[in-house]
């Protein structure tokens, strides 16, 4: 803390002290001294000072000026705060001098920018600010005193020109960078110095204004450049670092030095010029004493200039003892006012003496009755002390009490943090649980569906006992979804992805779901919409589980003949869409309000309407994901209603560009038989019986039906895990791969990954099959490189379908293939099979002369058996690999025949023929010309 600011706070502790214990005993002797004479007054004025630094002589002279003006104005108090060369630390220093309810502010800024806003802040709170040497970037402040840092560089680029002769070279010391007076004094200097274009700034010094951060800059710039005859500097002490370093460079006599600020004092400007260290100095004046005159006049509501531009002089050694003189001349006037004013209150303290000697004698009797008082006190003071070690009692049973409760909330937090604990590995062990249950219901599921939608000869009881199966087993894997997505509830993976679209179908949709069984149990369903069309942002993958858990609820609760009514309206002048699901129950009664929104909490359910306790819970869970409400309302007896309230609009992070499909398929209700059919494909012998499928599944069964299910149509082989799997893949290059995620060792994701890196195995399309259905897990799926990615469980047929389209599409590809080749165009090695087609061709090509080149020499040069090239070119182009040796030597053929130099024997065997007659038989089959027929045609032929 600088030294006044810790003078100022003792004094305030001994005026508190004063006024506290001394006062009320001289109250009397005020009195008395009432008419001998002038009392002492408060300050009638508080000024607070933000300076940005007092380092370096020109800020303390401007502090000392300060302090000199105000020796003439005892009324006023001036509270100075130093910023040390901080911005930050200089706002909030303004701030802190707000707060304590000054008459004035004075700024000097460090930097413009960061202060206006304070600055600013003070001025409209109604505090006069006066700026002082510097300005802000704004025009919101009272009066500003300062000098004119241009007219500074120009003053002494004028004098330089005539000190050079209009002819030399100059370099320029610059002060802080950023600072208002550098950028000011660079700027005139340069304007100025433009005039005379023989002299020439040849070097830049970036300084501190502190004369030894520039030393080792400045030597190096007079060593480049030895013509330099002047040094420019923005401050005096720069100036005599210069100097410093043109003495231990021997160049005193070569370069003359130019300063700026031109304070009176040893070691200062006018002294430096005096001595012949500067050749000149412009003076540059602080400004403190004009700062505490223009601040007076403000306060005094006296007329006043806004700006206030103070005079600029160089001094040289033809003016500098004349400076001196009238500056000495200054300091004596000033002293002699002082010496009056000193007179004046020595006259009026004679006069306070004299009233206080008369009132010794009432001192005196004050004093006997503050020592009776200060007996009383401690008379007191006795008493509290032993009311005080009491309480010192009582305050150690409560820390001992408080020490107790502080350790049993520790044991509760260590107790609920093993309750949380156990929760989550509960809740884990329920979601795995829920995933290895779809493997089971796909071995229930498959063969079931494939009975119900295959054999015609089944009786009426068998097909009603399989649809009770299939029934019950869509039910298990509603019960399996809903713990998963409670699950992700719980931890935070559901996502909602809203798109925009019309309510009033979309639940119109689910609402037609249950028309079949409310009308076998006589159940009247009413769908009222307020308006055929509802729109607004929404995810049909999460609000289908809210309203088909709400629906079924009602129809399960709903008695025979009852009715059930979905309404629809816009509410809160269109901002929300509210749906509203009320039936005619027995209603919901005072023991199981509170809980209904509870997972897993079942309340006093009739034994033929007993649930799972997670529809409710879960439909809460999602519409509060989708930012919406569910409410309800019951009148036991009278039954039931569910309010859905959602906003109409949704923040951007919740919306999707993408139109998403329904992910959930709902279990239809129980009352009806399943409508479910899976797509009646006859099976189709298979057209080809090399087609060669691949199934890789860890779980036995489900390895077995699946292959079971494609051997009457492919050729199958099977693996039980990921790495037998990619081994088979490898070698067999099956033509279609049937691949489980979640298989131990290496995974389904995996085993996709490195096929696709492999170029024998990079064309062979995949189906994923996992019990993980989450978007985000199909969508990583088909990242690795998946064709399909079916979940568990699945219809038989859809698989049997999507296998048979994957290998159509791949015959696409390789119908493509072929045309690129047959069309000559060598493919670009952007994927494995054009790659692999690439490394083919340019093995071909470089033994072209070669009659005796095998399949099993390439298959050699490629690294792979004579078995994996052939599937591998039948799978790429459909062809075989002896048919594309010859698809290349005939190409050859057809170049060199263009060769007139040639003879067909010579071609015939340069493209790797063994004898003249098979040549001409494949090039004719191959063109329907023979060799020389084709040379004449060719050649004939106008280019």
């Amino acid at each position: 803390m600088p030294s006044h600011l810790l003078h100022r706070g003792n004094s305030l502790i001994s005026v508190r002290l004063f006024q506290t214990r001394i006062l009320p005993l001289l109250a009397p002797v005020w009195v008395l001294l009432a008419g001998c004479g002038h009392t002492v007054q408060r300050p009638a004025y508080r000024i607070g000072f933000s300076q940005y630094s007092v380092a370096g002589p020109w800020r303390r002279s401007m502090l000392e000026g300060m302090e000199r003006e105000l020796s003439f104005h005892p009324e006023v108090q001036l509270q100075m705060l130093n910023a040390e060369n901080n911005s930050q630390r200089q706002q909030q220093q303004i701030r802190e001098l707000l707060r304590t309810d000054i008459d004035l502010l004075i700024v000097s800024p460090y930097e413009a920018a960061p202060l206006t806003p304070a600055v600013e802040e003070a001025f409209q709170r109604g505090v006069p600010v006066l700026l002082l040497d510097r300005r802000i970037n704004s025009d919101k402040y009272t009066a500003y005193v300062g000098g004119d840092n241009q007219e500074v560089g120009q003053l002494a680029a004028r004098f330089a020109t005539r000190l050079l002769h209009q002819q030399g070279n100059i370099i320029e010391i610059l002060g802080l960078p950023g600072s208002s007076a550098a950028s000011g004094r660079h700027q005139g200097f340069i304007r100025a110095l433009a005039a005379s274009p023989g002299v020439h700034v040849v070097s830049q010094i970036n300084g501190t204004w502190q004369k030894a951060d520039l030393k080792p800059a400045l030597k190096a710039a007079l060593k480049a450049h030895p013509e330099v005859t002047l040094i420019f500097s923005h401050n005096d002490g720069m100036a005599r670092g210069a100097y410093e370093v043109c003495q231990e460079l021997g160049l005193t006599k070569q370069v003359r030095i130019i300063g700026v600020d031109g304070l009176v004092g040893k070691g200062r400007g006018l002294d430096l010029v005096q001595q012949g260290v500067l050749a000149a100095t412009v003076q540059y004046t602080p400004g403190g004493e004009e700062a505490i005159r223009t601040a007076l006049k403000i306060l005094n509501k006296e007329p006043y200039q806004r700006e206030n531009t103070l005079g600029t002089l160089l001094i040289d050694s033809a003016n500098v003892l004349a400076m001196q003189q009238q500056t000495d001349k200054r300091d004596i006037e000033r002293q002699h006012r002082l010496l009056q004013s000193l007179r004046a209150t020595y006259a009026s303290q004679q006069s306070i003496l004299y009233g206080l000697i008369a009132t010794l004698l009432g001192a005196v009797v004050l004093g006997a009755t503050a020592w009776y008082s200060a007996r009383r006190n401690r008379q007191i003071n006795q008493q509290l002390a032993v009311q005080n070690a009491e309480n010192a009692k009582i305050n150690h049973q409560l820390v001992k009490q408080n020490e107790e409760i502080l350790s049993q909330r520790n044991q509760l937090e260590v107790l609920a943090e093993q309750a949380r604990a156990d929760t989550e590995a509960k809740l884990r062990f329920f979601t795995n649980f829920s995933h290895e249950l779809r493997t089971p219901l796909t071995l229930i599921m498959g063969p079931v569906e494939e009975l119900l939608t295959s054999s015609p000869d089944l009786s009426s009881m068998q097909r009603q006992d399989l649809t009770l199966v299939r029934r019950n087993t869509q039910r298990l894997l509603q019960l399996v979804n809903q713990l998963l997505d409670f699950r992700k509830i719980e931890v935070g993976k559901m996502a909602v992805r809203a798109t925009k679209g019309n309510l009033v179908e979309f639940v119109r949709d689910i609402v037609d779901l249950f028309e079949k069984p409310a009308q076998q149990r006589g159940v009247r369903i009413r769908f009222l919409a307020a308006d055929p069309e509802l729109t607004g942002w929404f995810d049909g993958n999460v609000l289908d589980k809210v309203f088909f858990n709400l629906l079924s609820n009602a129809l399960k609760f709903t008695p025979d003949k009852g009715q059930i009514t979905i309404s629809l309206q816009a509410i809160n002048e269109g901002q929300a869409l509210r749906v509203s699901v009320a039936d005619t129950g027995r209603g919901i009664s005072d023991q199981d309000r509170a809980h209904i929104f509870e997972w897993f909490y079942q309340g006093g359910q009739e034994a033929g309407t007993k649930g799972s306790g997670m529809g409710l819970a879960l439909a809460q869970g999602l519409i509060r994901l989708h930012q919406g409400q569910l409410t309800f309302s019951s009148q036991p007896g009278h039954g039931s209603t569910f309010t859905v309230t959602l906003p109409r609009e949704l923040p951007e992070h919740l919306r999707s560009t993408e139109q998403l499909t329904t992910a959930f398929a709902p279990v239809e209700p129980e009352a009806i038989a399943s409508s479910f059919k899976a797509e009646e494909t006859s099976p189709a012998a298979a057209t080809d019986s090399e087609t060669l499928v691949l199934v890789i599944e860890d779980n036995a069964e489900v390895n077995e039906f699946v292959a079971r299910k494609l051997r009457p149509h492919f050729r199958v082989h099977a693996a039980t895990d990921g790495h037998t799997g990619l081994r088979l893949a490898t070698d067999l290059i099956p033509d279609l791969i049937v691949c489980d995620v979640m298989m131990p060792g290496l995974s389904g994701l995996e085993l996709v990954a490195q096929l696709r890196q492999d170029w024998r195995s990079s064309h062979i399309p995949v189906v994923l099959l996992t019990a993980r259905n989450a978007p985000e897990q199909q969508v990583e799926g088909v990242q690795a490189g998946a064709d399909l990615y079916l979940t568990k469980p699945f219809n038989p047929t859809f698989l049997l379908e999507s296998v048979r389209t994957l290998l159509t599409n791949r015959a696409h590809q390789r119908e493509h293939f072929r045309r690129e080749m047959l069309l000559e165009t060598p493919p670009a090695a952007i994927s494995p099979d054009q790659k692999f087609l690439a490394d083919l061709t340019a093995i071909v090509e470089a033994n072209y002369t070669r009659s005796n080149l095998s399949v099993e020499d390439i298959a050699r040069s490629l690294g792979i058996s004579r078995m994996q090239l052939y599937r591998k070119v039948k799978a790429v182009l459909g062809t075989g690999v002896t048919d594309f040796i010859q698809h290349l030597r005939l190409t050859k053929a057809r170049e060199l025949l263009l060769d007139e130099t040639l003879s067909i024997t010579d071609v015939a065997y340069e493209a790797g023929f063994s004898s003249l007659s098979y040549f001409s038989a494949s090039f004719k089959a191959r063109y329907q010309v023979s060799p020389s027929e084709f040379r004449t045609l060719q050649l004939a032929s106008p280019n």
